[in-house]
């Protein structure tokens, strides 16, 4: 008599995406996003570029999903945008809206995720399930490439100088302090509870 053996059951691991879930998460927040352009898009400041909670919907995509998958969302974001569908600010829609005033803003929305999502991921590691660790994360992500360019477009824009322009964007950085806050206690909960779920990214 001949012993069998059996083949070892592969272990998965819990929280592991697949590439249909991948595909999931990214369409969902690219909706998360265009949500958030609804809410709030308060013109301020003497550029008039509205306050939204798009900063924190985006960061929240990069911090949460990782650098590909939140870049992937962002950039599924705007392509809906660009191709007519009136998900930006004030239902606004359409290639003209990204060499408008806030043009450098929006520009910038995939690259802050997948820096906010490399930092994430690479650089806090096992940290990310600490709040404080995510905050200055994201908050890097956002003064190095959403404010930055988001000056930078306004200044070629209404061809002011770059003192003035980015006098136009100080409105913003209290109002995102507190979006930073909320995008670091969400996304170190949801890696506390799901810690494979950058695995793939």
């Amino acid at each position: 008599m001949t012993a069998t053996t059996q083949p070892e059951a592969t272990p998965t691991t819990s929280g592991s995406a697949s590439p249909s879930r991948d595909i999931a998460l990214i369409a969902a927040f690219a909706a998360l996003i265009s949500a958030s352009a609804y809410v709030g898009a308060i013109p301020v400041g003497s550029a008039g570029v509205p306050i939204t909670l798009q900063t924190l919907t985006v960061m929240l995509a990069g911090c949460i999903l990782g650098p590909m998958r939140g870049f992937a969302a962002v950039t599924l974001y705007l392509a809906l945008g660009a191709v007519g569908l009136p998900v930006f600010a004030e239902h606004s829609s359409g290639i003209g809206v990204f060499t408008g005033i806030s043009g450098g803003y929006l520009l910038s929305f995939p690259i802050a995720a997948a820096l906010g999502g490399f930092l994430v991921k690479y650089v806090a590691r096992e940290r990310r399930t600490r709040a404080i660790v995510v905050f200055f994360c994201s908050l890097a992500a956002s003064v190095l490439v959403i404010h930055t360019m988001g000056i930078v477009g306004m200044k070629l824009y209404a061809d002011v100088s770059w003192r003035e322009a980015g006098s136009w964007d100080m409105p913003f950085w209290i109002g995102d302090l507190v979006k930073t806050s909320l995008v670091a206690m969400i996304a170190a909960e949801v890696h506390r509870a799901f810690p494979q779920l950058l695995q793939r990214d």
